[in-house]
């Protein structure tokens, strides 16, 4: 019983951690942190932000494509064009996931 809820327990944190590693192999804590602001917002503002928006992946996949300005400031995000989607998609759920 006790291997079970261990392996159980590693299951569920696992995609956490490859969530975080993707965003360090793609250097999105150069500008975003989980839980301050640095240049961009942190994950967990932008978490509470969006959390009720049904829409919310759709658009935040779309502002780490291809880039964007105004929504938290005056400092632009760049696009990240060569991110691919799969990951982008992975790093939305993940950063929707913060709380």
């Amino acid at each position: 019983m006790k291997r079970t809820v261990v392996v159980l327990a590693l299951a569920v944190a696992l995609p956490a951690y490859a969530q975080e590693d993707l965003a360090k192999k793609h250097n999105c804590f150069a500008c975003h942190a989980v839980d301050k602001k640095l240049v961009g917002p942190s994950y967990k503002d932008v978490a509470a932000k969006y959390g009720g928006d049904p829409a919310a992946e759709a658009k935040l996949f779309e502002k780490v494509k291809k880039g964007g300005q105004g929504a938290w400031g005056q400092v632009p995000m760049p696009p990240n064009a060569q991110v691919p989607d799969a990951d982008i998609k992975a790093l939305v759920k993940w950063i929707l996931a913060q709380k």
